[in-house]
């Protein structure tokens, strides 16, 4: 291999473009409003194709396959409209199946449709290969949802694929074959919703899920992938979630939590009985692990705690050397591998941080070159993006919290700035971070701090704070927000006078409720897509359609109409003396524009009539880019209204 220190690494690339920062003009409203255009790519087993998922607009997707040579495109598969790649896999150097899934609203993840299709590079041979509308009846597989589970450890035309069925309760494993579109069954287990997890010779050894009451479910198998046997919760509380096989097949990798605790990641026996630890976070649960080229064994795992940070196994190994070589070449960013070449030469990069949405770049070691594939948002200049710095205070009752502010571009010293509080939305298992944030971005670009708290409920630390959020929507977690934004304030870094708070989803709760509980601090408050009366939850959205869904609501916010009624902002509207903006799409199937309807109504009532935006054929966030465009440009002339910008 070649030595670390003779690598040319290719320097117009490897830098972030920086333009000079125009005082007098901020950053266009529509450079942040436009969708990522380009995302998601993976790369082909030779390292030839890219596979890219593609935003055509207006609620329109596709999948294109480009050369990676000289980019240029060789396919472009359509999907109808608000239907997207959810999953994209190659299963040789020439063939790809990708799981499609519909866009409900830009705020909310794809819900999978369970149909998965094939198509070979050049766009040909394209088969719908499982699904609801066509079945692989020649193989025996009857009808139902398709998920992609794995690939084999060398291409071979063949996929793994878990089935499910409305009919029955049952999650089976198919090994299938993408060109002749026939299957073989090689997992079947009475209970539903599982994930399996496979050796590397392909033979199904585990079967993890939760069950109704999101409580682990973890079945294992024998050596030869039978005789499935259910693993019972040890008195301890420890949570053991196998991820993969080592390539001798001795250990296996997993991610393990005890009583609740952050989650490390182990090498265990595959019993899971003996295990070594090879990371771990006394407050932060591993988000990420990296894969090293060649044989895809582990070789780093990735706290992100403030600025991800990958803790390297082996600091001699040249998967570690070379990883860090190149975060190195990426100053300010974070380096992770999506992808490796089955030789081991060629490598997907994707470099990003809080002020670069990121880019792609294939890494090629025997030139020792990393060239620019793709950007993600290229209309946006990192250096006219502000600093995300992690922050750490206590709460009122010692808990320690985390969050993140974000800084005008060009501030480094922080005092005395209007600012804007941003709860995110979950808000169960959904946490802020370090990455580039949109809203906090535009919000800074117009010369606001923005103050994110990852509140007791959010993910990230553990289910046990997590479940710290139960029952507590507008009592505790308020507080946590409050709390910090009392920090932020007596550190000088807010003025006191001049906040306003703003969320989408569960963040529009947040923000209504915090206007309600502290309106000497809250100037002005505006909610999107928001939920504004907990009782409606149980009567319209979708999360009550299912079993899984009504538990949850009943974990996280209880049955008790007492509390429903009194932890509702409709309920207190008559507090809330702030002026309020309202917007919501009109097909919102998460949060009914019911809600909003119902939170204007109250505010009228009280006598404080909200801003009222309501935008027809749009969902829990907007797929246009003109609705975007058209939100950002009201929520900036609401803020500067009330709190007005500082001097920039």
């Amino acid at each position: 291999m070649m030595g670390l220190r003779t690598w040319a690494f290719a320097a117009a690339l490897l830098i972030v473009h920086i333009a000079p920062a125009d005082a007098e003009a901020p950053v266009p409203v529509e450079a942040f409003a436009a969708a990522n255009r380009l995302h998601s790519p993976r790369l082909s087993p030779d390292g030839a194709h890219l596979a890219i998922t593609a935003d055509l607009g207006d609620g329109h997707h596709a999948l294109a396959v480009h050369r990676t040579d000289d980019m240029q495109r060789t396919a472009l598969l359509r999907l109808p409209r608000y239907e997207l790649p959810t999953q994209v896999a190659w299963v040789s150097d020439t063939r790809l199946v990708l799981a499609k899934g519909r866009q409900v609203g830009s705020r909310e993840a794809p819900l999978p449709t369970g149909d998965i299709i094939a198509t070979d590079a050049d766009g040909k041979n394209q088969k719908y290969l499982f699904g609801y509308q066509q079945s692989l009846r020649t193989a025996g597989i009857e009808a139902g949802f398709g998920y992609i589970e794995g690939l084999p450890a060398t291409p071979n035309g063949r996929f793994y694929m878990r089935r499910l069925s409305r009919d029955t309760q049952r999650s089976q494993l198919y090994d299938v074959d993408a060109g002749n579109a026939t299957g073989r069954l090689v997992a079947d287990i009475d209970v539903k919703d599982l994930r399996f997890t496979l050796d590397r010779q392909g033979v199904p050894r585990f079967a993890t899920g939760v069950d109704d009451n999101d409580r682990q479910v973890l079945f294992v198998a024998d050596a030869q992938g039978r005789h499935w046997t259910p693993v019972a919760a040890d008195a301890a509380g420890t949570v053991w979630t196998p991820y993969a096989f080592s390539v001798d097949g001795t250990q296996v990798y997993a991610l393990q939590s005890v009583n609740g605790g952050p989650s490390r990641l182990v090498a265990s026996s595959p019993d899971g009985r003996d295990h070594r630890v090879l990371a771990q976070h006394p407050v932060r649960s591993v988000s990420d692990i990296e894969w090293g080229a060649g044989l895809l064994q582990p070789f780093a795992a990735v706290i992100a705690d403030g600025k991800p940070r990958a803790i390297y196994f082996d600091p001699q190994s040249p998967d570690t050397q070379l990883h860090d070589a190149l975060s190195n070449s990426f100053p300010d960013h974070y380096v992770a591998y999506v992808d490796h070449s089955r030789d081991g030469n060629r490598s997907l990069l994707y470099a990003f941080s809080d002020r670069d949405p990121g880019s792609w770049y294939l890494f090629d070691r025997a030139q020792g070159k990393a060239s620019l594939l793709l950007s993600s948002r290229e209309g946006l200049d990192a250096a006219r993006m502000g600093e995300r710095r992690a922050i750490r205070f206590r709460a009122s009752d010692g808990m320690e919290l985390e969050g993140f502010m974000t800084l005008p571009a060009g501030v480094t010293t922080p005092a005395g700035l209007p600012t804007v509080i941003v709860p995110h939305g979950g808000p169960h298992a959904v946490r802020d971070d370090w990455a580039f944030d949109q809203d906090a971005q535009f919000l800074a670009s117009r010369g606001y701090l923005v103050l994110q708290v990852n509140y007791r409920g959010s993910g990230g630390r553990g289910r046990a704070f997590e479940e710290a959020g139960y029952l507590k929507w507008g009592t505790r977690v308020q507080d946590d927000l409050l709390d910090g934004l009392r920090w932020t304030i007596a550190q000088g870094y807010a003025d006191g006078r001049r906040v306003c708070a703003y969320g989408a989803s569960f963040g529009a709760y947040s923000a209504m409720m915090l206007a309600a509980r502290a309106p000497d601090l809250i100037k002005c408050t505006a909610g999107l897509a928001g939920v504004y009366d907990l009782k409606m939850l149980y009567a319209k959205g979708d999360i009550r359609t299912t079993q899984a869904g009504s538990n949850y609501l009943a974990r996280a916010i209880g049955r008790d109409e007492a509390a429903l009624t009194s932890a509702s902002p409709t309920t207190l509207a008559t507090r809330i003396t702030a002026p309020v903006l309202l917007v919501h799409g009109e097909l919102d199937e998460r949060a009914p524009i019911a809600q909003a309807k119902a939170m204007q109504a109250a505010l009228e009532r009280a006598g404080h009539a909200p801003e009222w935006m309501a935008v027809p054929g749009e969902g829990h966030g907007f797929h246009a880019d003109a609705n975007n465009i058209a939100f950002y440009r009201k929520l900036e002339a609401f803020l500067a209204r009330h709190i007005g910008p500082a001097a920039r």
